[in-house]
């Protein structure tokens, strides 16, 4: 098991991963909220953080991975009245398009997907020890969060607090002791068409209780990795950390680990700003196997840029994979080889940085397209499972035409009466057809010829 490390984003520092529970390893990554259809931008957590379970798993870890949806909240209430539906109808349709739209990305499913509805009792109960404790209060149905309680806050997002501005507008202002003070529970109001029971009376909770909640719910206090988009950072993460601080007078996380959004034309994603790419229309028009490769084509803490030409590279190096693949035998590499595959691990293991062992993925296709005899693709397949692009090496030979298969038995007959001329000419005609004949134990193989 090699020492992994990873950045920190209240350090500031590329810091070793050591596990609360030595072995084990937990990752809460936050997911969407589902009042539309996902975009591109928010699959590139999904996708880091579940290759980063499965790296982590191959070093020995047993790692439980848990990203939540939120599927209560503002946006879901306004946009279910702007389509004239009832909010839970709008967030169940959404959290199915949602499993549908990443299921596609065949990566597998994180070990638990909590619904903030669903986690209703605790995130209660989570919201009256805060009051308990003083650092929360009630005011007119709400119950806020008194920031300046915290002695820490603000050392997630590295701001002051006369810099800080929660992002809630003027909603509760009047009810809040001070302006810096956050929504932990909201009062029912009028046209909102669900609300929960609590000691407060009817309402919902705040975003940024329910991850709190959910979070120490699935994993406890103190947990090891905390993931999420970079524009979380402040104040839905800096919150969470505020809460849990107080409330149980611990870190939440030991890791906070934030990847870099996907732009658009210069400007981040976002449903909001309304320039966006849909997971599953850009599924549909490069291929799953392009689609991750593209979003982990770039290091996952910095913005990926959103295009024509990025997409087209990531599938000519999905397609370059295909390729080599055709060329491999089963079992394992010579063992020269091998070292460009610790250089993949060694990579993974320093930040999890994808575009480096992607490098050595590539360092190894061009040494095995170099070499005239077989190589094993044992250290590929591997490697390629860890980035969830095993799929590359399955089903990737196509079936020849009649002619060039009738070319090539007639070949094999004319090596069994030493007719070698025939033999060469055939061989000739064949790969004037575009493909490739080669004798293995027991017979030939066919494959199409591709430059090298």
């Amino acid at each position: 098991m090699s020492d992994i490390r990873l950045h920190d984003t209240r350090s500031g520092e590329v810091l070793p991963l050591q596990p609360r529970d030595p072995g084990r390893v937990g990752i809460y990554a936050c997911g969407p909220t589902v009042y539309s259809r996902i975009h591109i931008g928010n699959a590139r957590p999904f996708v880091i953080f579940s290759l980063m379970k499965r790296f982590l798993e191959h070093q020995g870890h047993a790692v439980t991975l848990v990203i939540n949806v939120t599927d209560v909240n503002d946006k879901i209430y306004t946009a279910a009245q702007s389509a004239g539906v009832p909010s839970e109808r709008l967030a169940r349709e959404m959290t199915a398009a949602y499993i549908a739209d990443t299921d596609a990305l065949e990566i597998g499913r994180p070990d638990a997907e909590p619904l903030a509805s669903e986690t209703m009792d605790a995130i209660v109960a989570y919201i009256k020890d805060l009051v308990d404790c003083g650092h929360a209060y009630e005011s007119g149905g709400d119950v806020f969060f008194a920031v300046r309680s915290d002695s820490d806050y603000g050392s997630l997002s590295h701001r002051h607090l006369e810099d800080l501005d929660q992002g809630e507008g003027i909603e509760g202002s009047d009810r809040k002791r001070d302006p810096l003070d956050f929504a932990l529970w909201k009062a029912h109001k009028e046209g909102e068409d669900t609300a929960w029971e609590s000691p407060w009376g009817p309402g919902r909770p705040g975003w940024h209780i329910e991850c709190s909640a959910m979070a120490e719910s699935l994993l406890g206090v103190g947990f090891d990795i905390h993931g999420g988009g970079s524009d979380l950072v402040f104040p839905h993460h800096e919150n969470e950390a505020a809460q849990t601080r107080a409330a149980r007078g611990a870190e939440l996380t030991r890791l906070w680990v934030h990847n870099g959004m996907i732009q658009f034309t210069g400007e981040k994603m976002a449903k909001s700003v309304g320039n966006i790419a849909q997971l599953h229309e850009v599924i549909e028009q490069w291929g799953r196997e392009a689609v991750v490769m593209y979003l982990i084509g770039g290091h996952y803490r910095q913005p990926l840029a959103f295009g024509e030409e990025p997409l087209a590279q990531a599938d000519a190096g999905v397609r370059r994979i295909k390729d080599a693949a055709r060329r491999l035998s089963g079992g394992d590499s010579p063992p020269d080889m091998r070292p460009i595959a610790d250089r993949f691990y060694e990579a993974l293991a320093e930040d999890f940085n994808t575009p480096r062992a992607l490098a050595a993925v590539f360092d190894w296709v061009r040494e095995a397209n170099r070499r005239s005899d077989l190589v094993g693709a044992r250290d590929l397949r591997e490697m390629l499972s860890i980035l969830g692009l095993a799929h590359l090496l399955e089903d990737t030979m196509p079936t020849p035409p009649a002619e060039v298969a009738r070319k090539a038995a007639n070949r094999e007959r004319a090596r069994a009466e030493r007719d070698f001329a025939a033999a060469d000419r055939l061989r000739a005609e064949i790969e004037d057809l575009g493909w490739e004949v080669r004798d293995v134990a027991g017979g030939f193989e066919l494959m199409p010829l591709t430059e090298r």
